[in-house]
């Protein structure tokens, strides 16, 4: 297949600088924004009661997304026109500010494992005001920025397959849980706001 059939990011170009580079800056927001700075908020608090599980299920949507979307787009399969690529490095930057706003109003509640911490209440400011899981609303925007750079739309289509499957399971038990242990605060919370999505889902 020529060049000129596959993704700009494929081959040593600017293009796949660029998608490295804007690569780099979302894991180092996810180890710095994500975990150093909320832990280091939380001082001696542990996270109570964490659901390590629901990360392996997490963990299992990306790969079975990074794998779909690499594969289709090294074989030239569902390409999208060039110009997907800047949409998709834009939609990549917004789902990294949009995700770690809500980190950071999160603040030391934030924790990359389902669980509760003493005194915890239910934040509703920021982000949080309109959809429940802003955090997750980011990832999902990562994900589909990542499918358009590689400008395939069965990235896209992969994306929110994987992200409905692996973060709606996550979504599910995490309201839950939550439920059960902020009571009638969160389930009123709930009522009022939608998941990842602002007057939609």
């Amino acid at each position: 297949m020529s060049p000129a059939t596959l993704p700009l990011v494929f081959g040593i170009n600017d293009y796949l600088l660029v998608f490295i580079i804007v690569g780099l800056v979302w894991i180092s927001s996810e180890i710095i924004g994500g975990r150093i700075i909320p832990s280091l908020r939380r001082h001696e608090s542990k996270v109570q009661q964490p659901k390590t599980g629901l990360n392996v299920v997490g963990m299992l949507g990306w790969n079975a997304f990074f794998v779909v979307s690499i594969a289709l787009a090294a074989q030239g399969i569902t390409l999208l026109p060039t110009w997907t690529f800047f949409l998709g490095i834009a939609m990549i930057v917004f789902g990294v500010c949009v995700r770690q706003w809500a980190v950071a109003v999160l603040g030391r509640y934030f924790s990359h494992v389902i669980g509760i911490q003493e005194n915890q209440k239910v934040v509703q400011s920021g982000p949080y005001h309109l959809i429940r899981h802003p955090s997750y609303t980011g990832i999902l925007l990562i994900q589909i920025g990542i499918a358009l750079a590689l400008q395939t739309w069965g990235g896209v289509l992969a994306a929110g397959v994987t992200f409905g499957l692996a973060y709606g399971y996550r979504i599910l038990n995490e309201e839950k849980f939550l439920a059960e242990e902020l009571g009638n605060d969160y389930v009123m919370y709930m009522n009022r706001t939608k998941r990842v999505i602002p007057f939609l889902i």
